[in-house]
């Protein structure tokens, strides 16, 4: 006795607490799910789904006791008479196939000691499994265990078990299935029903003859248990939707925040993004960028895997072959291995053979180069033949040739009034890159700058009836090179408002605009939108988009056009949950505040701009050399309030000062341009969808037009040489900026016709308007379906003139030469149009002037 107390001290010192069962935490994955809680994805070595104990049919509870602790209610956490049992039977087959421990001992092993064995880890294993039943119930102890053991294939836990291999819960499980699952835990892989199934029948039916036995099941439930099929199939966790770029985006906010314990603690990820505006943007995404690589021509076989004069692989060479490629966005893997003038036989990567007819590769004009494309084909022989190994996509229950391009994009679509991302996608697939091009790609803005460009300006004075000189422009400087910053396309209309520059993206009134306002002056307040000053090129190219931002970045930008002038903060995480449930991070977003009065009070002043050394807006020389400024007062040339900075709103550290409703709790986001600004340029934007209302001349993204609402608008975006396009606008309370361009800078996006099953159809250059303006539409088509159209509330401080199309001073009276324009207060037109007499203008004091 005394040997027993000294050995039972001995081997208790340092046992851990078991009372920590109590709340133990199970290694589960980590789950992110969008906000309407469909799962996106997993994350994590071991899928667990922790059950509670009235989860757990009888069915399962009865087969996992009668197999692996049939005295599991008469015993105190070790059991001598199955101690007794093991070693008979041990003995008697000469071999020790049964260790004895019961469902407490396993639980007591695997929840606190090493898989070791030893006298000692088994004593210690013993003391804690007496003392888990003194602090536990019984009911807790078969829960901890079920949810806690191996079942094989990377599932732990019966709830995980039951999806892995039958893909349902474990409340739906028959005999016959619960009775594998229990058989698998003794040795999972040994017994794993998809590697092994015979030993896995075999596993089974001897639980079965357990359950038997000991009186679980009756003679009938016997029989026909052990003669159905396993009936088993690997299941992955199943996804709702596919969206892998904020999948990452979410797993390395959980990783920078919780560790590695983010793949084990069983979180519950909820992002911002819902499952409608996700499968539209990589709808959009995916289909727009396929339109753009079938315009430019077919860049012929992956492979060539034998020639037509070489003897032809036999299907084992071909699946080999076939196996070691995948699947991107619905495009797949096939090798020819007939074709003839009218159609061609391929084999798909699991065996099954398909038809390729001329219609599915009638679009296959061969490519040349980036600008050029060859003729139509008109045989499918011409386009594919036997031994080449190409890439096909099932469209309206047919094949067709299809390839993986080599463009990209980029999609993001956010809340302008909290910064909810409500869709991302950053890439035409996230297994061939996972570069996430909407948040990570910095790339050249190109005219959709152009909104940012002349909210400056408004704010120095200028109005959207101002007029500037739609004239070429040349500058030279001594030792450098010409600048001729020209309009694309290259017309030239003269004298124009700037609502009209705006919605036409006049090149060359973008150039006077930014001349008229200073180069520094409108860097620096393209800060107040959040781009970065790092990225901001303060030099003249400014003005036609030099500067490069992410998509993420632009799009942000334009959320302060469309609510108000508020700098909001995108985010994706809304909330972070246990598995078993309680929030343990809820986001806070800054609120564009609609209702509040503009806390920077910032109204223009009636001074006029000093333009010394500026040109005059309606210069006409072509040279564009400095010269004094003609314009007088009542050209409305005016700056704000000196006395107001921007500095204010920007702390010591450079973030937002978020300044916080003490009765709310609400945090209200900056306020970096004036509401009646932000509604002029937000209105500006909507000309460029419907252009004139007399239709004399439409905007660049008339495309817009089809999705048939008024509360819509936009800017395209084109670089140099097609390089970059864009398309960045609002719908609603909906902000989304799309990209397309190849990751390689130095590649143009070219020409190509636009209709691919046409010789004679027209020959345009890619560019915001034509390549990028159709995926926004696509994307904003379902974004806002459900959104109804939105009245715009004006500003009391907005006012409605009517003004002269022609000059933008007051309209004499209404007419077709009379349209209504928007005015802060006090920056309206005070004076009609003077009298034209041939190319002179007489003013009201009989005074006579040239126009030109």
């Amino acid at each position: 006795m005394v040997i027993v107390m000294v050995g039972y001290f001995y081997y208790s010192k340092d046992l851990p607490d078991v009372l920590q069962l109590k709340d133990v935490r199970l290694q589960t994955p980590m789950q992110i799910l969008s906000s309407d809680g469909e799962l996106i994805a997993t994350f994590g070595e071991r899928r667990r789904m922790p059950l509670k104990y009235d989860d757990i049919p009888p069915v399962v509870l009865n087969a996992v006791i009668a197999t692996e602790d049939s005295r599991f209610y008469e015993h105190y956490g070790i059991d001598p008479i199955g101690i007794l049992r093991s070693v008979y039977i041990g003995l008697k087959q000469g071999g020790f196939s049964q260790g004895g421990s019961t469902i407490t001992q396993q639980v007591a092993k695997n929840f606190f000691l090493t898989p070791e064995k030893s006298l000692g880890r088994k004593i210690r294993e013993m003391i804690l499994a007496i003392r888990i039943e003194k602090e536990l119930s019984k009911e807790e102890i078969i829960v901890l265990y079920l949810n806690m053991i191996n079942f094989g294939s990377r599932a732990y836990g019966i709830g995980s078990a039951a999806y892995t291999f039958f893909g349902k819960d474990a409340s739906e499980l028959t005999l016959s299935e619960a009775a594998l699952l229990a058989g698998l835990p003794n040795a999972p892989s040994a017994y794993n029903p998809i590697s092994y199934p015979e030993r896995a029948l075999s596993r089974r039916n001897w639980v079965l003859h357990r359950m038997f036995e000991q009186g679980l099941i009756t003679d009938e439930q016997y029989k026909n248990a052990t003669i159905e099929p396993l009936g088993v199939k690997y299941y992955v966790p199943k996804i709702a939707f596919s969206a892998p770029y904020v999948a990452e985006m979410a797993r390395q906010f959980m990783y920078d925040k919780f560790g590695e314990k983010a793949y084990t603690d069983g979180y519950k990820v909820y992002t911002t993004i819902s499952k409608l505006d996700q499968i539209a943007a990589t709808d959009a995404i995916r289909d727009n960028i396929l339109k753009y690589d079938m315009r430019h021509g077919y860049h012929g076989p992956e492979k060539i895997l034998w020639k037509s004069n070489e003897k032809a692989w036999d299907e084992t060479q071909i699946l080999s072959a076939l196996n070691r490629y995948m699947c991107y966005s619905e495009i797949c893997p096939a090798v020819v291995i007939k074709s003839n003038q009218d159609e061609a036989t391929a084999i798909l990567s699991n065996g099954n053979k398909i038809t390729i007819n001329f219609d599915g590769v009638k679009w296959a004009r061969p490519y040349i180069n980036d600008n050029l494309q060859g003729k139509l084909p008109t045989t499918v022989s011409s386009v594919i033949s036997a031994g080449q190994q190409i890439w096909v996509k099932k469209q309206n229950e047919q094949w067709e040739l299809s390839q993986i391009p080599i463009i990209n994009g980029s999609l993001i679509s956010i809340n302008a009034d909290n910064g909810q991302i409500k869709a991302l996608v950053g890439g035409f697939n996230y297994n061939i890159s996972k570069f996430n091009r909407a948040t990570q790609a910095i790339r050249q803005i190109g005219s959709t700058i152009k909104p940012f460009i002349y909210t400056a300006a408004l704010d120095k004075g200028l109005t959207m009836s101002t007029i500037l000189n739609d004239a070429p422009i040349m500058r030279s400087n001594a030792g450098s090179d010409v600048w001729r910053p020209k309009n694309s396309p290259a017309v030239y209309q003269g004298p124009l408002r700037l609502r009209v520059g705006l919605s036409t993206s006049k090149n060359v009134m973008m150039v006077r605009t930014l001349r008229a306002i200073g180069v520094d002056y409108a860097a620096d307040y393209l800060e107040r939108f959040g781009f970065p000053r790092e990225n901001i090129s303060r030099h003249e190219s400014l003005a036609l988009g030099s500067a490069s931002f992410t998509p993420l970045q632009v799009a942000r930008a334009y959320s302060v056009l469309a609510n108000g002038g508020y700098l909001i903060t995108p985010y994706l995480i809304d909330r972070i949950e246990y598995s078993e449930g309680g929030i343990i991070y809820q986001h806070s977003p800054e609120i564009a505040c609609s209702n509040c009065l503009d806390d920077r009070n910032e109204k223009p002043s009636n001074k006029v701009a000093n333009l010394d050394n500026v040109e005059n807006a309606l210069d006409s020389s072509g040279t564009d050399e400095p010269e004094q400024s003609k314009l007088k007062a009542d050209d409305n040339i005016l700056l704000p309030d000196p006395s107001i900075s921007f500095e204010g709103l920007i702390n010591q550290n450079g973030s937002n000062v978020r300044p916080l409703d003490k009765n709310s709790g609400v945090i209200y986001a900056p306020h970096v341009i004036s509401s009646e600004i932000a509604f002029i340029i937000k209105d500006a934007l909507k000309s460029t969808v419907w252009g004139d209302p007399n239709g004399l001349w439409s905007g660049t993204a008339w495309r817009t037009k089809s999705l048939g609402r008024k509360d819509i608008g936009g800017k395209t975006g084109t670089t140099n040489a097609s390089k970059d396009v864009w398309f960045a606008g609002f719908g609603a309370n909906i902000v989304t900026t799309v990209w397309l361009g190849f990751d390689d800078h130095r590649r143009e996006l070219g020409k190509a016709r636009r209709d691919t099953l046409n010789d004679n159809s027209y020959i345009a250059t890619e560019g915001g308007a034509v390549t990028a303006n159709p995926l926004w539409n696509d994307y904003m088509k379902a974004a806002l379906q459900d959104i109804p159209e939105q009245q715009e509330t004006k500003p009391s401080s907005v006012v409605s003139i009517l003004i002269d199309k022609k000059t933008g001073l007051l309209a004499p009276q209404p007419g077709t030469d009379a349209i209504m324009e928007y005015f802060i207060l006090g920056t309206e037109p005070t004076k009609y149009p003077t009298q034209e007499v041939g190319t002179k203008v007489t003013d009201d004091q009989g005074n006579t002037y040239e126009l030109f």
